[in-house]
């Protein structure tokens, strides 16, 4: 097998047509054979390309509203037959098969029709069959067939084309076949996961697929590779958004942008503003307010230090006067449902700070994965969209909480759902003044969100910690009373958390014995 082999006949049948005019106009002046189907070939010869039918060379009509027309031994053949095999060119003279050397195919566009919730039957009509069969056998056959999956490879091909006279390299066949495997398991890992939701069982077989958003500096630490992928669900957030400025993002910035993100789009803009400001994937300050400015001054506030190289999420557009107020200190990453053009021009004297911007929140209940990769497999489980309404919480003290009580409770239950386990947060006046992130012991997050809640009331100068009053959430329940005599001796005067220990009676005495009100959920949110 040589190196360089020539492109004399293409078959291209596309579903995005992004480019095709131009790429079908450059083949055809290089005197390539164009062979087509369907809207492809119209789009081509609209474009003034010359197109040859497949029908036309395969004698059989397309039928069965187009689910029949590529699948021929007419097509497969001239993909397949090794052109240095005598008795591959001798079938192919006896049976009237002429080679195909390039093949362009990007499949129906079933990730788009999942991203928008079609219906199940148009999602079947948009599962690829004929398509996949070329790419694999062009892509099996890359020691003289190309193949494009990608519209972005359009000018690499033709550079190539023009750099050999017509010819193209093993090493860039090469390449083409791993893209092209690549994107028909990516592919397949959709439509299987898809109809995996739709049975309901663990599947026997699970895959995972994503397409390069981009290729990272290194991963959380400078000796370890790292690349950043998008699933192609087209859900708002970080692998959707827009960056406006600032330098290329790192993998711990895309991990903690995300974290914040994820926490803010559980409060929706109607009910006002709100601030998340994420440290190494934990909220160190989360907060409403009147205004935008308002939410992130209170969210600062809970721990000025750790807020330091932090990241920002808002749950409602960027403005002036919040932009100029994040500048006040080195921030790493914001990101917006939108951002003013006067806030884009704060920003912009801030070279290093990155500005995001999505189109809208992420919505905290839809259903989707979570996966962790271990030693020799995959865990994977639901998304946490746990939620548990108003009217689900029940009062288990002789204390009733308050109506300010309970919004504060509820604020800091939603808040606990996303801070590493074992999760204590205080919060008073819609805003968190204590936050003990990933501790061994509960009693110990307990001590350390009090800790700091006793700096920051130092730094502000204020007379008494702001957990003096609060409400705490805990992610799980209080095994024994300790953890929550811990809440109760920083201030705390409520308690909600899920309830379930096998002590629950002792904890409950307790917390009556302190005149405290304590919530049950009956859910808790381990996050590890």
């Amino acid at each position: 097998m040589t190196n360089l082999y020539p492109v004399r006949r293409a078959l291209i049948s596309v579903s995005d047509k992004t480019g095709l005019a131009e790429f079908g106009q450059a083949l055809i002046a290089r005197g390539v054979e164009l062979l087509s189907t369907g809207g492809t070939a119209n789009a081509l010869r609209a474009a003034g390309c010359e197109v040859k039918d497949v029908s036309d060379v395969t004698n059989f009509p397309e039928m069965m509203d187009g689910r029949v027309k590529t699948l021929h031994p007419v097509v497969h053949g001239g993909l397949l037959a090794l052109r240095d095999n005598d008795d591959h060119v001798a079938s192919m003279n006896e049976h009237g098969i002429g080679a195909i050397d390039l093949v362009v195919v990007n499949l129906y566009p079933f990730e788009k029709a999942l991203a928008r919730g079609a219906a199940y039957d148009e999602m079947i009509e948009n599962i690829d069959i004929g398509g996949p069969a070329m790419i694999r056998s062009a892509a099996k056959n890359h020691g003289f067939v190309n193949i494009i999956v990608d519209v972005e490879d359009y000018a690499v091909f033709l550079s190539e084309l023009e750099a050999n006279d017509g010819y193209t390299t093993y090493a860039l066949r090469q390449r083409l076949a791993q893209t092209a495997y690549a994107r028909t398991a990516a592919y397949d890992t959709a439509v299987s996961t898809w109809m995996a939701g739709q049975v309901g069982d663990a599947p026997r077989r699970r895959s995972f697929g994503g397409q390069l958003v981009q290729e990272l500096r290194y991963g959380e630490n400078p000796h370890q590779a790292a690349s950043f992928y998008a699933d192609g669900s087209g859900r708002a957030g970080v692998a959707t958004a827009q960056q406006h400025q600032g330098k290329e993002l790192s993998y711990n910035n895309i991990n903690d942008t995300d974290a914040a993100f994820e926490l803010v789009s559980e409060f929706a803009p109607k009910d006002g503003p709100a601030c998340v400001i994420i440290k190494h994937a934990n909220p160190c300050g989360v907060a409403t307010g009147s205004t935008v400015k308002e939410a992130y001054q209170k969210a600062f506030d809970c721990d000025r230090t750790s807020a330091f190289g932090g990241i920002v999420a808002l749950n409602q557009p960027l403005d002036e006067e919040t932009a100029k107020e994040i500048t006040g200190i080195f921030t790493e990453v914001v990101i917006a449902p939108g951002a003013s053009d006067a806030a884009k021009e704060v920003f912009a004297a801030k070279k290093n700070l990155r500005l995001l911007t999505t189109d809208g929140l992420a919505d905290p209940r839809a259903a989707g994965l979570a996966v962790k990769q271990l030693s020799g497999g995959w865990l994977v489980q639901d998304k946490d969209t746990g939620f548990v309404p108003a009217e689900e919480l029940r009062v288990v003290t002789k204390v009733q909480p308050t109506s300010e009580q309970m919004a504060d409770l509820r604020f800091a239950w939603t808040v606990a759902k996303h801070v590493k386990s074992n999760a204590i947060v205080y919060v008073k006046n819609g805003a968190t003044v204590g936050v003990g992130a990933g501790q061994m012991s509960r009693v110990d997050s307990a001590l350390i969100a009090a800790k700091k809640a006793e700096r920051m009331a130092e730094a502000l100068g204020l007379p008494a910690p702001l957990t003096q009053g609060s409400a705490v959430a805990s992610d799980a329940f209080f095994p024994f009373p300790d953890g929550l005599m811990e809440a109760a001796a920083a201030g705390a005067t409520c308690v909600i958390q899920p309830g379930g220990s096998m002590r629950d009676d002792e904890v409950i005495a307790a917390a009556d014995e302190a005149g405290l009100a304590m919530v049950f959920t009956g859910m808790r949110h381990f996050r590890h």
